[in-house]
């Protein structure tokens, strides 16, 4: 029997549902055999390589025509996979595009696990960790910019600098082993010198892509941004503004939201994941209460506070907690309702706020919505530039990596500074190579390479 690696693997790879076309991909040794037992056209074993060609699905048994296709075939080494691919494009639909992959399956493939195409082009040396994992940034991408750092990245960008590292690194440990083997050179100082060297260069390369981390993550999993207030203050009508749709109910009773509503957003480029939450104030309405319970926790875990104060208003003990409360945060806080009679006191609110915290709005009218997206696209640039050439770390798995190369690179230069052995010195430097090794995937051990490929998506 043949292993799963030796097995022909079959999913359709387009988004389940109705639709103009749907895809049954297949990838392997027998993938253009598989097809062509059901398909009804050309003999798919002798049509060039990278040709699409038109017929008929059709079932073996009944000679039953199963939908009107177009065969794409590619052959290896040139494909995806570096295997021989099929891409059966059916007219779109659930019915039609399952009883096709139902007839690959019987013909001889094997359904193919989460993400196991892109896994088979790693094992095959298509593409390495970081590529396979731009795949998904590109397929999860939520504003412009996300998805031109995961398309730079599926690039090997970032491969690139790190094989570079690591090959400083090799080199290094190099001299290491001739000093150990040939003390008589008394070469010691000079090794010292060079391992040093490189220590300090690839810690501060390291530092260069770690300062990228945190814009990587907002990039990747949008800035969690919660909108807070007292009960009708204008919460869920800048909610609605910021998205352009009327997702949140708008009334004048105060109390409406009663839960946390979660929406993604681009903000001039800055994706956030916007919470708007119950107008948080004391409450006997068991309801209501619950709401203004998440709504704590949801402001406790913002990145972003959007805290909106009602300008027609005298400043209320809630507002003055609320003040409190987000003051060691990442705020805005947003004077609303200018378009009313004025009651709040700016004089007395100037005395809770650092300079630039306040943007004056009035949602109802978009007055100051401008301002307020400038400023939220000023506090979270993330300075990314557009060159081709930029690598931005926005994966938790390989900033974690680098940081523990970082440390091990540390324990370089402690080792070297307290004089300790080179051969000593030695298993530091290499640990900081295994480490960045597991970045690509060049030392990532199997049980990694398996759980991260199950989270991609079937037929990716």
């Amino acid at each position: 029997m043949a292993n799963d690696a030796e097995e022909t693997i079959t999913a359709i790879s387009t988004p389940p549902g109705e639709g103009a076309i749907s895809i049954v991909r297949l990838s392997g040794d027998e993938a253009v055999a598989i097809a062509d037992k059901v398909f009804r056209g050309k003999n798919l074993n002798k049509v060039p390589t990278h040709t699409i060609n038109y017929g008929h699905i059709v079932d073996p048994d009944s000679g039953r025509v199963i939908d009107e296709v177009m065969v794409s075939v590619m052959r290896a080494p040139k494909t995806f996979t570096r295997e021989d691919v099929v891409e059966i494009n059916t007219h779109g639909g659930i019915v039609a595009t399952q009883r096709v992959l139902q007839l690959v399956i019987g013909a001889g493939a094997r359904m193919a696990e989460p993400g196991e195409f892109t896994k088979r082009a790693f094992l095959n040396g298509r593409i390495d960790l970081t590529e396979a994992e731009s795949v998904m940034d590109v397929i999860r991408a939520k504003t412009d910019r996300a998805a031109q750092v995961a398309v730079d990245q599926l690039g090997g960008n970032l491969r690139e600098l790190i094989d570079g590292l690591r090959q400083d690194i090799v080199n290094t440990l190099a001299k290491v082993e001739v000093n150990i083997d040939y003390p008589e050179y008394d070469a010691e100082q000079m090794t010292a010198n060079a391992v040093a060297d490189c220590a300090r260069k690839a810690s501060a390369k390291l530092d260069e892509l770690l300062a990228t981390a945190q814009s990587g993550k907002i990039l990747r999993e949008g800035l969690a941004t919660a909108i807070v207030g007292r009960p009708n203050v204008g919460k869920s009508s800048l909610l609605n503004h910021l998205l352009h749709e009327d997702k949140a109910i708008v009334t004048d009773v105060a109390g409406t939201t009663r839960d946390v509503l979660e929406e993604y957003v681009s903000v001039r480029g800055v994706p956030l994941r916007l919470v708007d939450t119950a107008g948080i104030r004391a409450t006997d309405d068991k309801v209501e209460k619950i709401g203004v319970e998440r709504s704590m926790k949801a402001l406790k875990a913002a990145d972003l506070v959007l805290l909106v104060l009602d300008a027609s208003r005298p400043l209320s003990d809630e507002d003055r907690q609320l003040l409190d409360a987000t003051a060691g945060k990442k705020r805005i806080v947003i004077l609303n309702k200018q378009d009313l009679p004025q009651k709040l006191d700016p004089a007395e609110l100037a005395t809770q706020l650092e300079p630039g915290e306040l943007i004056s709005t009035s949602v109802m009218t978009t007055g100051g919505v401008d301002a307020l997206e400038a400023k939220i696209s000023q506090l979270f640039n993330t300075g990314i530039e557009n060159s081709q050439n930029t690598v931005v770390v926005s994966n938790a798995r390989q900033a974690g990596l680098m940081r523990q190369a970082k440390n091990s690179l540390q324990s370089v230069h402690e080792g070297l500074e307290a004089g300790m052995p080179l051969d000593l010195v030695q298993i530091d430097l290499t640990e900081a190579w295994t480490k960045l090794g597991e970045i690509t995937g060049e030392a990532a051990p199997d049980e990694l390479i398996t759980t991260l490929f199950s989270q991609f998506c079937l037929g990716k």
